[in-house]
């Protein structure tokens, strides 16, 4: 698995993103039961690159999240003058 670009993370639909992030879940889940095991994971690196994956979509979704909350507030000033 390679890392997905924020570009790439950013083009998809949230439902395209829930999917993504659910898919990398159990993969990591299945590579965590192999090395739990004491079994040798055929990429060491992939458990890492799964991790940062799951990372980066969540950060995708909170992003949009908070845009949606958040741009009613933009317009006022920052603080007291």
């Amino acid at each position: 698995m390679t890392l997905l670009r924020m570009r790439e993370l950013r083009s998809l639909s949230d439902e395209d993103l829930r999917r993504k992030i659910a898919d990398a879940e159990n993969d990591l889940l299945r590579e965590r039961g192999v090395a739990a095991m004491g079994g040798a994971p055929p990429s060491p690196g992939r458990m890492r690159a799964l991790r940062t994956n799951v990372a980066r979509a969540l950060t995708v979704l909170r992003e949009r999240s908070l845009a949606a909350t958040v741009p009613a507030a933009r317009g006022r000033p920052e603080g007291p003058r």
